[in-house]
């Protein structure tokens, strides 16, 4: 298989720095050697990366539970939980080494924080025609939102409600709204976020005017007050869809009142497994092709609240994630 390299220099090229969680709070730039080149493998030079607050700060302040190491584990994350430990799932860059027809191609991976690395051609997506690559860092938040979007069986005129309006939640009403009849709200204690939900043609709503009798309520806010919220407001045999994932913490569910005379139904999703009724025919590269398709809207550039470079990274880091205000935040490489 024929192979070129563009690389400036061959230590360059072995080498890369990546972005460690040392201990809770503390993160720094560690440089690492690159594994031995390998067939069908590409090195790709990364140009941006996201972080992804809502389950990088668990890791960032040490709450993985022991039981969910293993499932917790990113794809290419080095070390293990609770540290030291490589993070982080979002990257785009340009392929320098490897297959003739991968070399040049703008790729997303799922990898952590780093300015250079080797995987294997199979982890790597070439972006479609039109993605800019700076807007390509959402990618694993897209497929996360559109696997939440299959499992919740949202079906054309459904009355919905998404809590939590990061990007996830942001980006399953936004998804849910382009399903033709749909009435969707995306509610959030933040009344800041309404700009963002109207830049993207949703309709905001605090707690308090949340609408009665839903179909389909989601809740993408890591707030158990917001899952009882979605149990109030759901109507007869409505599904509430649980996307949050709370690490070490115990949440409480009001199954009292009329849970069951209402015959409702708690679903959970996350995105390591595709749904039941997608399996026979999707796999987890035609959903990440999907969710790059899907990005194409310029609308979505407004999910992205802030950039760094990657130089500064280690030390912006815990502001980075501390802010409430952070939706995507973009490192730039």
């Amino acid at each position: 298989m024929t192979r070129r390299e563009t690389a400036p220099d061959a230590v360059t090229q072995r080498h890369g720095r990546a972005l460690w969680i040392e201990e809770t709070g503390r993160c720094a730039l560690r440089q690492e050697k690159l594994p031995a080149e390998c067939a069908d493998e590409v090195v790709v030079r990364t140009l941006y990366s996201g972080i992804s607050r809502g389950t990088e700060s668990l890791v960032f302040a040490g709450q993985v539970p022991e039981s969910e190491y293993e499932r917790m584990r990113a794809p290419h994350q080095a070390g293990r939980f609770p540290f030291p430990v490589k993070y982080g799932y979002a990257a785009v860059g340009i392929v320098e080494e490897g297959p003739e027809r991968f070399v040049g191609k703008t790729v997303f991976c799922l990898h952590p924080h780093q300015d250079r690395f080797r995987v294997p051609v199979s982890a790597v997506h070439p972006l479609p025609d039109g993605l800019a690559p700076h807007r390509a860092v959402l990618a694993a938040n897209m497929e996360t939102a559109l696997n939440i979007t299959w499992d919740s069986g949202i079906q054309p005129g459904d009355r919905l409600t998404v809590f939590g309006a990061g990007v996830v939640g942001l980006l399953v009403a936004y998804l849910a709204s382009r399903i033709i009849g749909t009435e969707v709200v995306i509610s959030d204690i933040e009344p800041e976020r309404a700009e963002a939900a109207e830049a993207l043609g949703l309709r905001f709503s605090l707690t308090d005017d949340v609408p009665h009798d839903c179909d389909v309520l989601i809740n993408a806010s890591a707030s158990a007050d917001a899952l009882a919220t979605a149990l109030d407001h759901a109507g007869f045999e409505a599904r509430i869809i649980e996307a949050s994932w709370y690490g070490e913490r115990h949440v409480e569910i009001p199954l009292g009142h009329a849970f069951h005379a209402k015959r409702l139904s708690i679903i959970s999703s996350q995105v390591a497994s595709l749904p039941p009724g997608r399996r026979a025919r999707w796999d987890t590269r035609r959903r990440m092709a999907k969710a790059l398709q899907l990005l194409a809207d310029d609308r979505l550039d407004r999910l992205i609240s802030g950039e760094t470079p990657f130089e500064t990274l280690a030390a912006d880091y815990p502001d980075i994630i501390g802010s409430a205000a952070t939706l995507c935040h973009r490192i730039r490489y």
